[in-house]
Order: C-alpha cells, then sequence, then structure tokens
C-alpha cells in the first residue's frame, strides 16, 4: 500500500507525462498529411499539377525557339555581308564578260609566242576560269543559304506563337483549378520575392522541355524515393543555408509526394511544428520561398506552397485553398513541387 508522500508524488509523475504527451501532440507532428493539400479532390489536384507542368514545358520551347531565332539572326546578318561581297566579286566578272576583257583561251592561244608560252596561259587560263567558277558557285551558295535561314526564322516564329497559345490555355486551366479548390485571388502584395540566384540550369531536351522523370533515387529524408530533379533542389536548397527538417516522400493521397517530386521544408528548424510559424521561423520560410522562386526555371520547381498562398510560373502568387489547419494551410513549411 502506498504512503501519503508516495501516492502524491505518483500523481504528480502522472500529471507530467500526461502534459508532456499532450503538449507534444499540440506543438509538433511527425510530417504534413496525406491530405495536406487542403482537401482538393484528386481530379482538381491532377488538373492543377497537369496544367503548370505543361505550361512550364511550352515556355521552356519558346524560350528555346527565341534564344534559336537570335542565333539565326546573327547567322543572317553574316550570311548577307558575306553575300554581298561575293556578289560584288561576281559582278565584276560578269562586267568583264560584257566588255570582252574577260580573258579566253582563243586569245591565249594566238597570242603565244611560242609553245612554252601557250603551255603556261592555258594552265593560267585554267585557272581563272574555275576561280570565277567557284566565285559564283558561292554566290548560289551563300544565296540558298539566306533563304533557308529566313525559312528557319519563320519556323522560329512559328513555334512561338503555338507555344504562346499553349501557355496561355495551361495558364487558365491552373487558375481553374486553384479557383475550384477554393483559392486563386490575387495576393502578390507582401509575398515572398527578391530571392537570390544561385544554381546552375538543369538538362533539357533539345526543344527545351523538361526530360520526364521517375522516382528512382534514395529519398535521404525517407525511407522512400525521389526524382533526380528533386534530389538536386534539395542539395541546392541545402548548399544555399535552407537546413531546416524536411520530409519529401510518402505514400497516400494525391499529389508529387508519392511520385517523389515534392518536398516539404519545415519552417522550424527540428520539426513540423502544429501552429503558424513566426518571427524566425516565418523569416525563414519567406527566404526559402524566395530562393526557390528565383531559382525555379534553373531548377525545374512546378509551384511554390507557403503560408496559404501558391506560386506558379503562369500566374506569380494566388491564395491558396487549404483546410483550416497550419499543415493544410502551409503556415508551418513551405512545398516545393518539381516538374
Amino acid at each position: 500500500m502506498l504512503t501519503a508522500p508516495r501516492r502524491l508524488l505518483t500523481l504528480l509523475v502522472t500529471a507530467l507525462l500526461l502534459v508532456a504527451t499532450f503538449g507534444n501532440a499540440a506543438m509538433a507532428e511527425p510530417t504534413p498529411g496525406a491530405d495536406e493539400d487542403g482537401g482538393q479532390n484528386l481530379t482538381v489536384r491532377q488538373a492543377l499539377d497537369k496544367a503548370t507542368a505543361e505550361y512550364n514545358d511550352a515556355k521552356g520551347r519558346l524560350d528555346k525557339s527565341v534564344a534559336d531565332q537570335a542565333a539565326i539572326g546573327d547567322q543572317m546578318t553574316k550570311t548577307q555581308a558575306k553575300l554581298g561581297e561575293l556578289q560584288a566579286a561576281a559582278g565584276a566578272i560578269a562586267n568583264a564578260a560584257y566588255r570582252g576583257r574577260r580573258v579566253s583561251l582563243v586569245n591565249v592561244i594566238v597570242g603565244a609566242e611560242n609553245p612554252d608560252d601557250m603551255l603556261h596561259n592555258m594552265v593560267t587560263v585554267e585557272y581563272l576560269v574555275q576561280r570565277e567558277n567557284d566565285q559564283l558557285h558561292e554566290v548560289i551558295e551563300a544565296q540558298k543559304q539566306l533563304e533557308q535561314q529566313r525559312k528557319d526564322v519563320d519556323a522560329a516564329v512559328a513555334n512561338q506563337q503555338a507555344q504562346l497559345k499553349i501557355m496561355e490555355a495551361n495558364k487558365k486551366a491552373a487558375e481553374d483549378a486553384l479557383r475550384k479548390a477554393g483559392g486563386g485571388a490575387d495576393v502578390s502584395g507582401g509575398a515572398p520575392s527578391g530571392g537570390k540566384v544561385t544554381t546552375n540550369s538543369v538538362a533539357r531536351n533539345s526543344d527545351g522541355s523538361y526530360p520526364s522523370e521517375g522516382c528512382t533515387i534514395d529519398d535521404p529524408t525517407t525511407s522512400g524515393c525521389i526524382s533526380p530533379r528533386m534530389l538536386n533542389f534539395y542539395n541546392q536548397a541545402r548548399m544555399a543555408g535552407f537546413t531546416h527538417y524536411t520530409s519529401c516522400h510518402r505514400n497516400g493521397g494525391g499529389g508529387d509526394h508519392p511520385l517523389g517530386k515534392a518536398c516539404d521544408f519545415s519552417a522550424n528548424a527540428s520539426t513540423f511544428v502544429n501552429a503558424r510559424a513566426t518571427g524566425a521561423d516565418k523569416t525563414y520560410g519567406d527566404n526559402l520561398a524566395a530562393w526557390a522562386l528565383a531559382n525555379a526555371k534553373n531548377l525545374g520547381v512546378k509551384y511554390v506552397i507557403w503560408y496559404k498562398r501558391i506560386w506558379q510560373p503562369s500566374s506569380g502568387w494566388k491564395s491558396y485553398g487549404g483546410d483550416g489547419t497550419p499543415a493544410g494551410d502551409h503556415y508551418n513549411h513551405v512545398h516545393i513541387s518539381m516538374q
């Protein structure tokens, strides 16, 4: 039978354990839940992911086409200058022929004083004729080259117009999906910005789009897997100083986490705190989101969600339809989805 002092001590220990247990449960959770995306139904979420990914690829193709057009323009300038020089030389040849001053084989034979001179002159004439023929051939080839370059520019312009239409359609589709999920309002004022570019561009397809990737690499944050671009983002973020607790792959639910194409970067250094980030944690989240935006094109970022806002390349910052919880509204972590 417990004495009164021991009974009191037991009750105090039990009370402390209960406080610690419920206190920790209120303060932290292991990871945002599978439905952290605000209860968005799967169809809406898939529409958002598809539209944003297609926008990014179209934007990559547009940028590549614009760069190609600029390079072709430089080539055309050089070709036109070369053609001008060649045409001037060809004009001199034509003028000499018109005035009867062009060297002819008959004149060489008639004017030779002996067989040796005649042979020498014939070789000279052959050389001059061949040189003139080469010059005329160069003119023709330069004209063909210039014409092809003009066609290439026209093709680049047509491609750019097509990509712009794709981008506009997918921008609308992404914004429609956001509105269906309870977000989509303009919230650009005060949103994170001004991040520094610290990365190089990841590999692209020849047309400027991003190569398709799967969940093929061990996730450094869980026992699951992530894509190569997701791992690159994680490593680059670490190198840039964003080293707080992070969780990437998880099973179940929609979105990119099960595909290994998303990571949740906690605002808190050691866990996911079940409350809105404030103070230094809020500043950390703002800085990470701003850095992700600045390096989005280089790294292949599809979208960023932070503090009940979502950033997409097509529309910038918009309101995000969460579920009223710190995790679902993304008040306690920055969500990064990759192409």
